[in-house]
């Protein structure tokens, strides 16, 4: 089973949507500037 999951940037107040089998894993890593996409956008909010 697969989540979809919306982020929303508190730096620039835009959203990221994406999908994951381990949502807490993912989030984890957005949260740490692991994921490249994510990274200069933090902090990040689950929405």
């Amino acid at each position: 089973m697969y989540y979809v999951y919306v982020l929303r940037s508190e730096k620039d107040n835009k959203n990221y949507t994406g999908y994951t089998k381990n949502l807490k894993l993912r989030f984890e890593q957005h949260r740490k500037g692991l994921v490249l996409s994510t990274k200069n956008r933090r902090p990040l909010v689950l929405i």
